[in-house]
């Protein structure tokens, strides 16, 4: 069986000690040889410059591709046509494009005035704008807006057909709602890759209440096991990784070989899981030199 290919995800850090932190997690995930490093965007454009700024950060100083995400909240299309050709301009040339949540205090997505009506058409905007990469966001338990799976299929398929190069998933626990998904998606015509999202627990009781707001079913064994290691964070790391490796070679026995890692902007559990898996980075944590720091 051929090596996987891993990408890994994080999230702007709000401080400077906290970027620095950040930046020496991704000297050590750098050395697992990864596709691409993605970085989010706050779903009001809260973000938006740190995004900018750790991506930028990432495609100086790092042997790996930057992939912004862009969301169609808050923005005008003149606003988000403007901002993919600046980071077209400073050298990104991927990016994961998502509708992005309602705003605060409200319960419904609706359209900036002026701007993208959902990720589908915002996939052919960026595309009109340059030559980028585009991935998008898939649900293998469907989007909890979503009136019915068929009606996810439908929109992710709307997302594929305006372009998008690569279909990211939500995390999820049972392998069965991936590959339920993934045969629905061949079925719907849908022949874009399909990259199933990893999420190696930290702490449960927070992913277990993320989880029930997404839509995310946490197995009851998972409970089970999860639930009392609440004071033994040494026990739940190891156990977490081997959760995430079972899961990850299982669905390798399905035929998956891309990962997309979750990191929470840690580096130990993806790391010792790539490692399992067969990636072998370099031993010598000098092996990536960079400036670390401010104006780094």
């Amino acid at each position: 069986m051929t090596q996987p290919t891993v990408s890994f995800e994080f999230f702007p850090p709000a401080d400077e000690a906290a970027v620095q932190r950040l930046q020496r997690v991704m000297c050590r995930l750098v050395r697992l040889g990864p596709a691409f490093f993605s970085v989010t965007y706050g779903a009001d454009g809260s973000t938006r410059s740190r995004t900018e700024g750790l991506v930028c950060w990432i495609r100086q100083q790092l042997p790996v591709p930057p992939a912004a995400h862009l969301t169609c909240v808050g923005s005008t299309r003149a606003q988000i046509d403007a901002l993919a050709l600046r980071w077209w301009a400073l050298g990104i040339r991927h990016i994961v494009a998502l509708r992005g949540d309602p705003p605060k205090g409200t319960d419904r997505y609706r359209p900036e005035p002026g701007g993208y009506c959902n990720a589908a058409d915002l996939v052919r905007g960026i595309r009109a704008a340059a030559e980028f990469e585009v991935s998008v966001a898939g649900y293998p338990e469907p989007h909890p807006e979503s009136s019915s799976p068929a009606a996810d299929i439908d929109n992710l398929k709307a997302k594929v057909d305006a372009g998008a190069d690569r279909i990211l998933t939500q995390y999820f626990f049972d392998n069965a709602c991936f590959l339920r998904f993934r045969d629905r998606c061949r079925a719907a015509g849908i022949t874009t890759p399909i990259v199933p999202g990893i999420l190696p627990v930290t702490d449960f009781r927070r992913v277990a209440e993320f989880s029930r707001r997404c839509g995310v079913t946490i197995p009851p064994r998972m409970t089970a096991i999860f639930e009392p290691l609440d004071a033994d964070a040494r026990t739940r790391e190891m156990i977490a990784a081997g959760a995430a490796v079972s899961q990850c070679e299982d669905l390798r026995r399905e035929g998956v070989n891309a990962f997309h890692f979750y990191t929470l902007n840690r580096a130990r559990l993806s790391y010792a899981i790539c490692w399992w898996l067969g990636l072998r980075g370099s031993a010598d944590p000098g092996a990536v030199r960079v400036a670390v720091g401010p104006g780094a």
